[in-house]
């Protein structure tokens, strides 16, 4: 088996580097994603970034074709190594330096820099570097060993299909929208014939009525506790009213449509009840109008 991964791991290799490699030069989207990409922040020029991920791509290509031609010889498999070790370099300065950047790889992925482009790079180092010393060619483990070749060249394309986030979208999606179809929406209260309204749902409904937006200046808290009585469905949350020596620590209750989720179309009901946290007694809602306003946070930049 192991002779049969170092024979086949050029042709792996080159399949991989043959195909981010000519995206990257013939693909006009390159220029699009240029911008994108931490490599622009790092040049400080989109220009740049353009001509460097189009060179990358051809040397890319070039050491995908001395892996097919030659790959008993060390040089391919040498060049892929450097460039696999180079990716991650540059994978672990745009995850520090530009976490919102895309990293280029394939000149389409425009998504931020995840874990599956360090997997990536990690497999062109180590097949690279496992390429080099070897002495066989991939020919000659494909005619050996036929049926062999053909398991493992499946399972590595699967593989590399499954850390290529561009090629999400031939794969990736189609399987999620069928687990939704099979399974439901999680926020819909449909999922495997469940028809309860996860919590969740009710939270979504909530901060988008009005009197969550009313209640809003005494809330200090995510939901602390729920529970279900009479139909109802009870969100509890901590919260301050008044200010300085007169603040009172309150509980923000709100009550909505146990059943109410986001395919019930109407706005739910909400009753909102605000309870002292010292005494437990209810406070009367015209004690809030000398409630102050949050003030909203300056934006950065």
């Amino acid at each position: 088996m192991l002779s049969l991964t170092t024979g086949l791991a050029p042709l792996v290799l080159a399949g991989l580097l043959g195909w981010t490699g000519a995206v990257k030069v013939f693909s006009r989207g390159t220029a699009q994603q240029a911008p994108k990409t931490a490599l622009a922040r790092m040049l400080r020029s989109s220009e740049r970034a353009t001509t460097v991920l189009r060179a990358t791509g051809a040397g890319e290509l070039l050491i995908a074709a001395g892996l097919l031609v030659i790959p008993a010889n060390p040089v391919p498999g040498a060049a892929a190594a450097v460039l696999g070790a180079g990716f991650l370099v540059y994978l672990g300065y745009g995850r520090t330096m530009a976490p919102e950047s895309s990293c280029g790889c394939s000149a389409r992925e425009d998504t931020p820099i995840t874990w599956r482009a360090f997997a990536r790079a990690a497999v062109v180092l180590i097949g690279g570097a496992a390429v080099a010393p070897a002495q066989d060619t991939w020919w000659s483990a494909v005619s050996e060993r036929p049926a062999g070749a053909l398991v493992f060249l499946a399972g590595a394309a699967a593989v590399l299909v499954a850390l290529s986030a561009d090629l999400d979208r031939w794969w990736l999606l189609p399987l999620r929208r069928t687990r939704l179809r099979v399974f439901g929406h999680p926020l819909l209260g449909t999922a495997a014939g469940n028809h309860q309204v996860p919590v969740a749902a009710s939270v979504e409904l909530l901060e988008n009525s009005l009197a969550w937006q009313a209640a809003a200046p005494v809330v200090r808290s995510a939901l602390l506790d729920h529970w279900e009585d009479d139909g109802w469905r009870i969100l509890q949350y901590s919260g301050v009213y008044g200010d300085g020596e007169n603040a009172r620590p309150v509980a923000v209750v709100f009550a909505l449509d146990a059943t109410a989720g986001r395919d019930t179309g109407d706005d739910p009901v909400v009753r909102v009840s605000y309870v002292d946290a010292d005494s437990g007694g209810a406070v009367a809602v015209d004690e809030l109008g000398a409630v102050p306003s949050r003030k909203s946070l300056p934006m950065a930049g």
